[in-house]
């Protein structure tokens, strides 16, 4: 005799067990205008890849955003090329939120995205955050840019954003930067400019004679001189990947914490810094790269 088996539905997956970094308190309703779940409460999949990128770096910058607050009382993050401020959003939701102290500001060029963010933060009572629709140049004298900045953020601020952004964290004289750059394509245009002379110099212009690899060898070095500079300046640098290259091939993130270094270090590393210039006919990048 046949007998009938119930056909048992898949149970569907718990939030948690969607999203495991998921944290106690944390915003469900920020997450849905972030649009990294649903309205009906799922994983959106599409902002999966951008979420666990955020949440990676989100890990590296709390215990930065701590030690400041224990010295001082407060704290302040300054996010460039914050786009739809979803670094900034988070941050405050799981670490400023439930304290009394602490700021965050966003700045953004384009208008729209500033004024979506401000809405959104005035909509979840997050009042310890503002957006400013402005260049990282222009944020230097900004108005409304707090005197104090602690901590400097870049998430794949693009071509010379990232050098805009250690430029200001310069001038600010910030305890802390955290940057995962994109490449710079500045970099890779003056090197194929001088690549004859290269080729007939010396055999390592090799490493750049094929224009793919111009490219690549660009990025690298565009972030070899970002981090001379760095310490040219007093900070100590560490560079490590944020996440494993399935998720990103932009993947370098770079962590500075100003310390006053010996003057020797730093004049070591600004010697570097004009020695590669030299050897890689960037010379008229010293601008840029000026210590």
């Amino acid at each position: 005799m046949k007998t009938n088996k119930a056909s048992h539905k898949p149970s569907q997956k718990t939030l948690q067990e969607q999203l495991p970094e998921l944290r106690e308190g944390q915003s469900i309703e920020l997450l849905q205008e972030l649009h990294i779940l649903t309205r009906e409460g799922k994983l959106n999949q599409d902002t999966r890849r951008k979420l666990k990128q955020v949440y990676h770096l989100v890990q590296f910058i709390e215990p930065l955003l701590a030690e400041v607050l224990k010295e001082r009382g407060d704290v302040t993050l300054a996010d460039h090329g914050a786009g739809k401020s979803y670094l900034g959003f988070i941050l405050y939701d799981l670490f400023l939120k439930a304290k009394a102290v602490g700021h965050v500001v966003g700045v953004e060029t384009r208008a729209e995205l500033v004024e979506k963010s401000k809405a959104l933060a005035e909509r979840l009572g997050f009042d310890r955050m503002a957006f400013l629709a402005t260049t990282v140049q222009q944020a230097l004298s900004h108005p409304e840019l707090p005197t104090q900045i602690d901590v400097v953020t870049a998430l794949h601020a693009c071509d010379t954003a990232t050098d805009d952004a250690i430029a200001f964290g310069l001038a600010r004289q910030a305890r802390f930067m955290v940057l995962v750059p994109c490449c710079q394509a500045e970099v890779a245009a003056v090197m194929r400019q001088h690549k004859a002379l290269s080729l007939s110099r010396t055999p390592l212009a090799e490493l750049w004679r094929h224009p793919l690899h111009t490219r690549e060898f660009g990025s690298q070095i565009t972030n070899v001189l970002r981090c001379l500079q760095l310490e040219a300046h007093g900070y100590s640098v560490t560079v490590t990947e944020l996440v494993g290259w399935e998720h990103s091939m932009k993947n370098e993130l770079i962590l500075a914490r100003r310390n006053e270094a010996p003057r020797v270090q730093r004049e070591r590393a600004r010697e570097r810094l004009g020695q590669i210039l030299d050897e890689l006919g960037l010379q008229p990048l010293s601008e840029r790269f000026r210590v």
